[in-house]
């Protein structure tokens, strides 16, 4: 709904930035996190003030408790009660078989993609649910096509995180469906975003681009398009739901 508070993680490129985008046309108020990216993080805030839009850019690590915290309640103090949370930053730690990872690695990725995912879970649920006397709101998770495909040979450990994902959501859908929260998450498949590069793999859409049946890589507003619905009161009836949006694949 137009004005509600909207808390998105890792909001500063690729799918976060064109949700935020999309979320500011659609008349929220739009929290822009961001760990390092801070120029690109204002960019997008300014692109949703340029448009008429409210945003504003929030600097923490949410990967850390700490970083959680000073994210909600420096969104509380700055804008007011939040409606909801998109919770889409995370990791890919790297191209890797599961014989060539190490514990450091794993740390920083699970801690990146599940524990700090949790907590954000914790701290919305806490700020939205009729049983802490709130008017309820809205969870989106972002996931991944790897967790279904499995990532084999080159991200098994990013694709558990994945599945760890997709269980949270609908345990937590369950779990506080009758306390005025949705809980669903988006599975992107192959999308047109830098985590490719990142990853070390510049050349992977190339790569995988033949064995999709559309025959593309998807974009981010694609899967902006729909966290929106999940978000909007068109999807009202639909919780711990994993929505897949991978050209088939």
């Amino acid at each position: 709904m137009p004005g509600r508070i909207l808390i998105i993680t890792g909001a500063s490129r690729g799918i976060g930035a064109a949700v935020a985008l999309r979320a500011g046309s659609a008349g929220y108020q739009v929290v822009v996190n961001y760990l390092e990216s801070e120029a690109a993080a204002r960019h997008v805030v300014q692109d949703i003030r340029d448009a008429g839009g409210t945003a504003i850019p929030v600097k923490a690590d949410v990967a850390t408790e700490a970083g959680v915290l000073k994210l909600f309640q420096e969104t509380e103090a700055t804008l007011g009660p939040i409606y909801g949370l998109v919770n889409n930053a995370g990791t890919t730690g790297g191209l890797a078989r599961i014989d060539e990872i190490t514990s450091n690695m794993l740390e920083r990725l699970m801690a990146a993609n599940v524990i700090g995912p949790m907590i954000c879970l914790r701290e919305a649920v806490k700020r939205m649910s009729t049983r802490y006397g709130h008017s309820g709101g809205v969870i989106v998770n972002i996931s991944s096509l790897a967790a279904r495909i499995g990532g084999a040979g080159e991200w098994v450990h990013y694709a558990a995180t994945k599945g760890a994902i997709n269980t949270l959501t609908i345990g937590l859908a369950r779990e506080v469906a009758n306390e005025g929260i949705r809980v669903n998450a988006v599975s992107p498949g192959l999308i047109e975003t830098d985590i490719h590069a990142t990853a070390g793999a510049p050349d992977r859409l190339d790569r995988l681009r033949p064995g999709i049946p559309m025959k593309r890589a998807g974009t981010p507003d694609e899967i902006a398009a729909g966290v929106l619905w999940l978000l909007s009161s068109e999807a009202s009836y639909v919780t711990g739901t994993i929505l897949e949006i991978g050209g088939g694949r």
